[in-house]
């Protein structure tokens, strides 16, 4: 297992400061207990998204600078609420020493010392992990390459693919390795699959029939992505943003990337839950 420095000051979701956690002796209890507020501030961002979005809102500020900014408070929150004595992150670090010294570890962590919430699932579901497992070393080389985090570029294969469990596929039923939901435009010269997918046309929901390229790995799909944001200048903006995850997936959003009017906070989530798995996968 390995783990970090201290990223006290990072955001909740920040790539950068997750990614420090790697860099440590995983012996040293400051560093074990620097992890467990990490997977805190994840678990406190996500709780605190949804009470917001469980509150009635009036629309009249739900301009995208207002929800970018809305979400950068909240990260910063999350941080600030974490680490505190008789929190989650003491159940989470007595784990993370658990699993040092090779002892099994619950599937569940018990909330009872922040009020009574009940218990709480780690923040990584075993479908996310499972996913992010087999497509790190890929996303890592093609990181390298592109300078676009691996983290981001997985959270956003798993959000367009289900984890995994919507792949688009050939009429054959074989995979189309095509983790980003890239058409196949009028400039594609390579293999094509056809699939039913929904679009939102002037704000609602519908099924139509649509081209998507295809793949001979999964490497090449995320080549192809890291291309298409790297060349094509509407991205510019997320090409800059690779410092915070939700910033980079308003950008996308902003630049036309999906249709679906929710697609910024539904991949900014995707993301952190990538972050999230990544960290888990290396404490074990």
């Amino acid at each position: 297992m390995s783990l970090g420095v201290s990223t006290s000051n990072g955001l909740a979701a920040d790539a950068r400061s997750l990614d420090a956690l790697k860099y440590a002796n995983s012996s040293d209890p400051k560093a074990v207990r620097e992890a467990a507020k990490q997977f805190e501030s994840l678990f406190m961002r996500e709780l605190i998204k949804s009470m917001r979005e469980a509150s009635t809102k009036s629309g009249l500020l739900d301009s995208d600078g207002e929800k970018l900014g809305t979400d950068l408070l909240d990260q910063q929150l999350a941080v600030q609420m974490s680490g505190r004595p008789g929190g989650l992150s003491d159940a989470i670090a007595r784990q993370l020493s658990q699993q040092i010294q090779g002892q099994q570890a619950p599937s569940t962590i018990s909330l009872a010392g922040m009020g009574g919430i009940g218990k709480a699932r780690a923040p990584a579901t075993a479908s996310q992990s499972d996913f992010v497992a087999r497509h790190q070393d890929a996303a890592e080389r093609v990181a390298q390459d592109s300078g676009i985090p691996a983290a981001f570029m997985m959270g956003q294969a798993g959000h367009e693919t289900g984890w995994g469990r919507r792949e688009i596929r050939n009429a054959d039923g074989s995979s189309a390795h095509n983790l980003f939901g890239i058409k196949a435009t009028a400039g594609w010269t390579g293999k094509v699959a056809t699939v039913t997918t929904t679009e939102y046309i002037n704000g609602e929901a519908r099924k139509v029939k649509a081209k998507f390229r295809a793949y001979d790995s999964y490497e090449e799909s995320f080549r192809d992505y890291a291309r298409l944001i790297g060349e094509n200048p509407r991205y510019a903006q997320a090409r800059a943003s690779t410092h915070s995850s939700h910033a980079y997936a308003a950008h996308l959003q902003k630049a036309g990337y999906a249709t679906d009017p929710a697609y910024a906070r539904k991949l900014g989530r995707a993301i952190d839950a990538t972050l999230a798995a990544q960290q888990r996968l290396q404490s074990t």
